[in-house]
């Protein structure tokens, strides 16, 4: 019997991959931003869940969106990594109540769920436009790409978060 929870895993992973497929690959907006929403994955996904099975559904996420991309596992490359860095970015944005685990996201402040939100994409979009142009001598070209879809996609995500937030207020 599947619980509530992973249910929920789930099918935020099948709509994710979907939106993000049938979607966001579609849309370039002023010809080369592509928004990357499947990032919320990692951002939803319950912090007190096993980190192997995490990290393992987070390659899957990564291969997935990939298959339909035709991107040779860059999704995958730094989807695993943010998955493989969560803690340690929680850590940062959370401090003393990740420690203890004693905290939900819902119940945090707004700054630290954009700061927590805002790491995720950066660093995802940093590995992701760095394995995707693979040279150095275009790390401005790197930055560049990383700042712009990451704004697009750090807005898209906050809009996202707060239509299907489970918090009313």
């Amino acid at each position: 019997m599947i619980n509530s929870t992973s249910f929920l895993i789930v099918l935020r992973f099948i709509l994710l991959v979907l939106v993000q497929v049938l979607v966001f690959n579609k849309l370039n907006f002023f010809g080369y931003i592509n928004p990357l929403v499947y990032i919320l994955f990692l951002y939803w996904y319950p912090i007190k869940q096993n980190r192997t099975t995490f990290i393992i559904l987070c390659f899957f996420l990564g291969l997935c969106v990939d298959t339909f991309s035709d991107t040779l596992a860059i999704n995958a490359a730094a989807t695993v990594t943010i998955a493989y860095l969560r803690p340690t970015i929680m850590r940062f944005v959370f401090g003393v109540n990740y420690e203890f685990q004693s905290f939900k996201l819902n119940n945090s402040t707004k700054a630290q769920q954009f700061t927590f939100l805002a790491l995720l994409i950066i660093i995802h979009h940093l590995v992701y436009f760095t394995l995707e142009i693979f040279s150095f001598s275009n790390s401005l070209l790197i930055l560049q790409k990383t700042v712009v879809v990451g704004i697009s996609t750090l807005i898209l995500a906050i809009l996202f978060s707060t239509l299907f937030s489970s918090k009313k207020e």
